[in-house]
């Protein structure tokens, strides 16, 4: 953008410079053809004088001795041509008066008509200057007083005039150039700054404040308001944090109080609904471990996720089995398909992926009508674990896929929907904290794809040294 704008400044400045250059030019040489016109008209009126009155052969040839003086002087042509055609006196290149542009003159000077100053000569033009006076009898025209005269020296001087110009234009061009690119830094180093604290706020940095002093007067005033934004949304994200990291604390309660029920409700179970009980106390756990996961997105700017080398097969079979009671509730199969148990591997964090997934699910089973199909698909690109998850419900337009994963949006046609619009925003932001990513795509015939790209695992190990990944600077 700088350059562009250099470009232009430096332009609109050399059509300014070319254009005054070129009407001093034209002066210039307008005002030295004048001057050279005035002198020859004057001298070639006075040859016009000196004819009218040598009327005799005695007053003829001082005329004749006059012109050679005057021809050898200067190297100027001149003559003295009766209105018949008749030479009277001629001194210089008798090729001169043979020109076109001579023989004109002198028919119009033999029409009483004195030459008018021709149009300029330019240095690379060759044209004499040619001037013919009328020699009066009365009131007739008896001769023609002419005179021919070389522009060369004066197209000599003229060129050198006009290559100190174009000098002078390329040194002030060059200066021009490095003026337009100092304004064009000036006027652009504000949006530099805005583009950078944009991008800053954009990573989840939301204390950065651009302070800058310099610039035009709009870009300052738009540098305020930018800091007014940045300070609101800054706010909101507070606001957001605490919200969050309330409803997460509150949160903490009822389960500490639903943990204790099922403690007691172990006492006289039998065998299989001891087994139940235990699989409720496992929900109860991990429920636990996303609330810390949650109150530790509100309250930080970074999430620490420990990516391990994960069974993502064995995961989703977990995951599935979990959410199939509420799917059969809801009349809606929920089945998987792909690989088996121990077949793709992942290093990313079991309880993020899961949080992300269970988002995922929760989404398909919720919109798929009854009778419908929700089916968890597990493989692999390559090294990268995929996990899809395709459901049979109404889908999306290609405009609607463009917002799926904002947070709060949710498609006019599903409004009455229970839901926050939140879901799939969580499973966005829970992926990426652990290398993964997320996808949206139309299903065939109808519904919604939702494809989970997972990083490769490593090598075979069983390392899990946390590894501290960006996320978005709020909690989902």
């Amino acid at each position: 953008m700088r350059r562009r704008l250099t470009v232009l400044l430096a332009l609109l400045m050399g059509v300014v410079l070319a254009t005054l250059s070129v009407a001093y030019g034209r002066s210039l040489a307008a005002a030295r053809y004048h001057e050279m016109f005035v002198d020859r008209l004057q001298d070639t009126s006075q040859f016009a004088d000196t004819a009218q009155r040598a009327l005799t052969s005695t007053a003829l040839d001082a005329l004749r001795q006059d012109l050679a003086r005057y021809s050898e002087l200067f190297g100027i042509t001149a003559a003295v041509i009766g209105r018949g055609g008749t030479t009277w006196a001629l001194a210089g290149d008798l090729a001169d008066l043979a020109r076109p542009d001579t023989a004109e003159r002198i028919a119009q000077a033999a029409l009483g008509h004195q030459s008018a100053p021709p149009p300029p000569v330019w240095p690379w033009q060759n044209d004499p200057l040619v001037v013919a006076v009328p020699v009066l009898r009365g009131d007739d025209v008896v001769a023609v007083a002419v005179t021919v005269s070389s522009t060369r020296q004066l197209r000599a001087d003229l060129g050198r005039d006009l290559a100190l110009i174009v000098a002078i234009d390329v040194a002030a061009m060059a200066l021009l150039v490095g003026l337009a690119s100092r304004l064009a830094t000036w006027v652009l180093r504000p949006v530099y700054v805005l583009v950078d604290a944009a991008r800053r706020i954009g990573s989840g940095d939301l204390s950065v404040r651009v302070n800058q002093a310099s610039g035009p007067v709009e870009l300052r005033r738009l540098i305020e308001t930018f800091n007014d934004m940045a300070a609101a949304v800054d706010l909101a994200h507070q606001r957001q944090e605490a919200f969050v990291a309330d409803a997460s604390h509150q949160l903490r309660n009822p389960l500490a109080a639903l943990v204790l029920r099922l403690d007691a409700l172990a006492v006289g179970l039998d065998e299989t609904r001891q087994e139940q009980l235990r699989l409720a106390r496992e929900e109860c756990g991990r429920l636990e471990a996303i609330l810390d996961e949650l109150l530790e997105l509100a309250t930080a700017r970074h999430v620490t996720a420990r990516p391990v080398r994960v069974d993502v097969a064995e995961l989703v079979h977990g995951r599935v089995a979990a959410w199939r009671p509420l799917a059969d509730a809801r009349d809606v199969r929920l089945v998987e398909s792909g690989a088996g148990h121990g077949m793709v591997w992942a290093r990313v964090d079991p309880l993020l992926i899961s949080s992300a997934l269970d988002a995922v699910l929760d989404n398909a089973v919720k919109f798929t009508p009854a009778g419908g199909r929700v089916t968890v698909h597990t493989g692999a690109d390559g090294d990268v674990a995929v996990v899809e998850v395709i459901d049979t419900g109404p889908g999306l337009s290609a405009e609607e896929l463009r917002h799926i994963g904002d947070r709060f949006w949710r498609s006019p046609a599903s409004q009455n929907v229970p839901g926050s619009g939140l879901g799939l925003s969580i499973a966005r932001t829970l992926l990426s904290a652990t290398g993964a990513e997320i996808s949206f795509a139309t299903a065939d015939p109808h519904g919604l794809r939702v494809t989970l790209r997972l990083p490769p695992a490593g090598p075979d190990d069983p390392t899990n040294d946390p590894v501290e990944l960006a996320t978005e600077g709020s909690a989902p």
